[in-house]
């Protein structure tokens, strides 16, 4: 399972999660992607859902005790909630399964509203 993680600002716009999705995976890495994932608080926000359905994918909303804590790329954006590591990074891992790795890191959208980072494992 290949799974694009996603943090954002609440007020990211569409244009914002695409720039950072296609700055982790590139254009032919997009189509290979099976699902988006953030933050269970912010699986519904609007920008998302319309990404998922320009991309034809669904979105993994991951609990905040689902999180993973330790990650390569700690982030002093984040909010306290989802601890002091990428959400991107956490999201894309625990979206993915057990035994997921990364395979692409955090990128930042160029306006800074949006990051993005991509997992893979063996799970179907």
């Amino acid at each position: 399972m290949r799974v694009a993680g996603l943090g954002f600002r609440s007020t990211a716009d569409v244009a914002a999660l695409r720039d950072a999705l296609y700055l982790a995976g590139g254009a032919s890495g997009l189509s290979a992607l099976d699902a988006l994932a953030t933050a269970e608080d912010k699986a519904t926000a609007p920008a998302l859902a319309a990404l998922a359905a320009e991309l034809g994918l669904p979105i993994i909303a991951v609990a905040l005790t689902q999180l993973p804590s330790q990650i390569a790329s700690p982030s002093s954006n984040v909010p306290a909630r989802y601890g002091a590591h990428s959400l991107a990074e956490a999201a894309a891992l625990a979206g993915a399964g057990p035994g997921a790795r990364l395979t692409k890191g955090r990128t930042v959208a160029s306006n800074k509203m949006a990051t993005a980072a991509i997992a893979e494992s063996n799970q179907p």
